[in-house]
């Protein structure tokens, strides 16, 4: 029987411009959006066939006090390069609105 692959978490705080890597951004600063949204990282993993499953009520560990939430999504990549790509995805997706 094959090995259930766990989900990959990815938080808001992964993508926030407004955090340093200390305070938890996982994506260079130039793929680094302000303020984003789980709704934004779930549009973005849905482009990339990721399946998306948006938790609401979640917060990232290092701020257990700001539920800003999480979405979890099941990918056969390293969990770096997933959160590279949505973060590709979203900044995409910003840019595609501004115009």
């Amino acid at each position: 029987m094959a090995k259930e692959k766990r989900a990959i978490v990815l938080y808001p705080a992964y993508f926030d411009a407004e955090r340093s890597r200390d305070g938890g951004r996982r994506v260079a600063r130039k793929l680094a959006v302000h303020a984003p949204t789980v709704e934004e990282i779930a549009a973005a993993a849905g482009t990339l066939g990721l399946k998306p499953k948006v938790e609401a009520e979640r917060a990232h560990p290092s701020t257990p006090w700001k539920r800003d939430g999480r979405v979890l999504v099941r990918a056969d990549y390293f969990k770096t390069s997933v959160v590279r790509k949505v973060g590709e995805k979203m900044k995409e997706a910003r840019a595609a609105k501004a115009t």
